[in-house]
């Protein structure tokens, strides 16, 4: 399925409440230590990382493919740098902002669910 169909899971992250907080922790520790750059290009979302940190964007990547089966991940891997391209389908059109947020803060981050809104 390619993030134009209409996805097979549904569009929620499947994490209970103290497991979420702790995976958008989790990201936002490698956000502060590693991310370079982010943006947004309509349903998809660029980050680019230092790469001495492959290791755990892959794990991010196996992490958020189990509880957000419905968001497509394309690691790019040279020298340089480390781009992760996170696709959303486009019946998530309307909650963008919220799916992508989790990927973005590089702040300890509190309860709200923010890939439930887009239910």
């Amino acid at each position: 399925m390619n993030a134009h169909e209409s996805p097979t899971e549904p569009i929620a992250c499947t994490l209970g409440a103290g497991a979420y907080r702790e995976r958008l922790a989790w990201i936002a520790e490698l956000n502060r230590s590693a991310l370079q750059s982010a943006r947004r290009e309509d349903a998809r979302l660029i980050l680019t990382y230092d790469p001495r940190v492959t290791v755990r964007v892959r794990e991010m990547i196996r992490r958020e493919q189990e509880c957000c089966a419905f968001l497509a991940f394309k690691l790019t891997e040279d020298e340089k740098e480390l781009t992760l391209a996170v696709t959303a389908p486009q019946a998530a059109r309307d909650a963008l902002d919220a799916l992508f947020g989790p990927f973005l803060t590089r702040a300890r981050v509190g309860s709200p669910r923010a890939c439930m809104a887009a239910r």
